[in-house]
């Protein structure tokens, strides 16, 4: 990752005799507090959230940047039985060349992209949750490139190094010290766009080969992803996401995730926005075989009580399992705060395909106050 970022900064070296005296530095932060009360397990917890930022911009001519983006997540929480826990850690760390077709980035940052909404096959490297308020998602090390041509059609190249932590919908770890790499090609259609990616990594299989009694322990892992989004009438799309892995692994050996999804606003009072999503999952020793697999819909309701407030609705249904996710949000806003006031009314087991930082405070019947300010 340091010879990643040596390349940027010569690349900085290289130009700066079109250096213009314009630069800016900018700090700015999140504050958020939260207590939340489960009624299933008649627990309360409390906690609180600071992400410092700071952002450095350097312009050149040509209408070329530099900038540096550095921030962190510090947070703490304690639940009525006294118990804490709390942890501060980089959340983002990244500096970026860019031009008006072109840029490279490079550090811990968020890559994500894809057409669907909230049911997600192509949430590759990041874990937004959409009853999240605050949107959190850790980031990935890598260096990310991107290339926008006249007509709106654009390449993404990819190369990731370092990460521990499972990222998006993987079950094991990438091998250690191994570098992962890939890349997406977008581009118009008529009405719409659509879009291929590619993704490469070696697995670290080590816990599955005991299990399993393999005789291997990491393997070669590849996905293959498309998506497309049209505009007319209402709002369509489609996404898909299939894992091969090159050695035999079980079920686990092909895994398929295919979504639909449509919204529309209905023209009812202020405008009623109303999203819907299908999600399939198939895991199976051969590709596409959809013997047994999972389902899951997704309604999404969202009406603009005034210029301040919007109420929200999220219910997800498990077509395997005939459990049904509720989940309501009413939500003010003014220029630096918000106020939250979440219920949740789900099984106590959560069961539904999100991975989020703070999923699991949504198990069972509860409910949840926020304040976030934003400096």
């Amino acid at each position: 990752m340091k010879n990643l970022i040596s390349i940027l900064v010569l690349i900085l070296m290289a130009n700066l005799s079109l250096c213009q005296n314009s630069d800016t530095l900018i700090f700015k932060g999140q504050l958020s507090v939260w207590g939340n009360y489960n009624q299933t397990n008649d627990k309360f917890l409390f906690g609180g959230r600071y992400i410092p930022q700071l952002n450095y911009t350097h312009d050149f001519k040509a209408n070329r940047n530099f900038d540096i983006e550095v921030s962190a997540n510090t947070f703490g929480s304690v639940m009525s039985s006294r118990k804490t826990e709390g942890n501060i850690k980089p959340y983002r760390a990244w500096l970026r060349y860019s031009s008006p077709q072109f840029e490279i980035r490079a550090g811990l940052q968020k890559i994500n992209f894809g057409s669907a909404t909230m049911l997600r096959p192509l949430m590759w490297f990041d874990q937004m949750d959409p009853r999240d308020p605050l949107q959190l998602t850790d980031g990935v090390w890598g260096l990310l490139g991107r290339y926008y041509f006249l007509n709106n059609a654009n390449i993404w190249i990819w190369g990731l190094l370092g990460n521990k932590e499972l990222k998006g919908w993987e079950t094991m770890p990438t091998q250690k010290n191994q570098p992962e790499f890939g890349g997406r090609v977008q581009f118009p259609i008529g009405i719409g766009e659509t879009a291929l990616s590619f993704h490469h990594r070696l697995v670290d299989n080590t816990e599955l080969s005991d299990i399993m009694e393999l005789n291997f322990d990491q393997y070669a892992e590849n996905r293959l992803g498309f998506d497309t989004k049209l505009d007319w009438i209402v709002g369509f799309w489609a996404e898909g996401s299939w894992t091969n892995s090159q050695k035999k692994i079980g079920k686990l050996t092909n895994q398929v995730l295919i979504n639909a999804g449509v919204d529309y606003t209905f023209g009812i009072g202020n405008g009623l926005l109303v999203v819907y999503e299908q999600l399939l999952i198939s895991t199976e020793i051969e590709p596409f075989e959809f013997n047994d697999p999972y389902q899951f819909s997704l309604l999404s309701l969202s009406y603009p009580l005034g210029l301040f407030d919007n109420i929200g609705m999220i219910l997800y249904y498990s077509w395997n399992f005939d459990e049904v996710y509720s989940f309501i949000n009413w939500q003010r806003t003014y220029n630096r705060l918000s106020f939250h006031v979440m219920a949740y009314w789900n099984p106590d087991t959560f069961d539904i395909p999100q991975q989020n930082l703070g999923s699991n405070m949504f198990g069972g019947k509860g409910v949840q106050m926020m304040i976030v300010f934003n400096h």
